[in-house]
């Protein structure tokens, strides 16, 4: 039995299209956006500054497409929103005409506690290996916050 999938997306050829804190804050507001619409729960999530990983629970595994379709394209358009009228010297530096998203994304359905807990730690420690803090719990856009601390995080955390 399915215990969720583990969902990676990245940002059109890999640039840094989410370093600032509002475009991460617009990630997680669309994660659990979309949440609610599908009446999926989220074990857990980071927003890296080129790309998003999270682990998500589907009544029905058909909606995982769907999912990751509206995340990214509501996403995409509030981003460019963004760029446009708010971070307008960051909007200057990228091509708006281009997408946000590579067109993929990679989904790895998990079916083992023991394989559950290893993507949990592998998406946590990301900021950490990516050198952007010290600890998992540090970065404000990830699930870490909310297990290590048990702070809000913007998204209910389904354990």
């Amino acid at each position: 039995m399915s215990l969720g999938h583990f969902i990676t997306f990245s940002c059109y050829k890999r640039e840094r299209l989410l370093d600032h804190e509002k475009a991460r804050r617009i990630m997680v507001h669309f994660l659990d956006a979309q949440l609610k619409k599908q009446n999926a729960s989220c074990m857990g999530f980071v927003v890296m500054p080129n790309h998003v990983h999270s682990l998500v629970r589907f009544g029905d595994s058909e909606h995982l497409s769907v999912f990751v379709g509206q995340w990214k394209r509501r996403s995409s358009m509030a981003l460019k929103d963004l760029f446009r009228n708010d971070l307008v010297e960051f909007g200057k530096r990228i091509d708006l005409e281009k997408p946000i998203w590579q067109r993929r994304f990679y989904s790895f359905e998990i079916y083992s506690e023991s394989k559950a807990i290893e993507k949990l730690q592998y998406m946590h420690n990301n900021p950490v290996k990516a050198g952007l803090v010290s600890a998992p719990e540090d970065w404000p856009h990830s699930s870490a916050r909310y297990v290590f601390q048990g702070k809000s995080v913007g998204v209910p955390i389904d354990k």
